[in-house]
């Protein structure tokens, strides 16, 4: 595990871009395991700022998110295809086929996360996977539970998730219940992982995920075992964390 600790969000966003811009750079047809969320925001920006002054390119770049609500479609501008699309692919160069997300509208929910699998399986696995990091440990939307989940499914999102989903929506209620997500076996077979954190609010639950027991119960305690593991957070988040490595 490395961690790289910023002064503030606008670092830890840039810093952590840097780790993207030179996997495009070195190599142009990498396949970018994405994610969504405030978290990433900054990173996005970032991106986008260097695609502008013609550093990089995403002509041959290949995307695969790590979720999408179920019932919700691509033009519902709380899915996850919209977040994307709004924040990243329309102001880039990369080809809208080459973007993937699970449909959340999919009559066979079974059938499409069989199906996501098989496309990540068939694109050689994901190169880079980009992460945030839940109140309550989660990853994607795996949630706590008494197992790891291993590949795409639809999950019950627990209430804490709701809760803290719903400022995006003018009412809880209209938060979906219910995700399609990578599963925990599909983000640690990515050749890299970066995890992004901000804020003192996330200060407990990174400390636990960076050095508690590993449980499904902190989803993202799994993290701990990935070889190639950079957790790039910023003063607020990791606090005297580091101190333990």
């Amino acid at each position: 595990m490395r961690i790289i600790k910023t002064k503030n969000y606008d670092e830890m966003s840039r810093k952590a871009a840097n780790i993207f811009f030179s996997q495009i750079v070195f190599k142009e047809n990498s396949v970018l395991g994405l994610a969504t969320g405030s978290s990433v925001l900054g990173l996005y920006n970032n991106l986008i700022d260097g695609f502008k002054i013609g550093d990089l390119d995403f002509s041959n770049v290949i995307t695969v998110n790590l979720d999408e609500y179920v019932g919700l479609d691509s033009e519902n501008d709380q899915s996850y295809r919209y977040y994307m699309n709004k924040n990243l692919f329309d102001h880039i160069n990369i080809k809208k086929e080459n973007t993937h997300l699970p449909d959340g509208l999919a009559e066979d929910a079974e059938a499409e996360c069989a199906k996501y699998n098989k496309m990540i399986e068939d694109f050689g696995g994901i190169d880079i996977q980009l992460l945030g990091l839940g109140h309550n440990g989660h990853i994607g939307f795996n949630e706590p539970d008494e197992t790891f989940i291993k590949e795409t499914h639809v999950v019950t999102l627990d209430e804490s998730t709701i809760k803290a989903n719903s400022r995006f929506f003018a009412d809880e209620k209209d938060v979906p219940r219910k995700a399609m997500t990578m599963g925990i076996q599909n983000i640690m077979q990515a050749k890299k992982i970066i995890l992004c954190v901000s804020g003192e609010q996330k200060r407990e639950i990174l400390k636990k995920v960076m050095f508690g027991e590993i449980t499904p119960k902190i989803p993202g305690s799994i993290l701990q075992l990935h070889p190639d593991l950079t957790v790039v957070a910023d003063e607020d988040a990791l606090g005297g964390a580091e101190k333990f490595i």
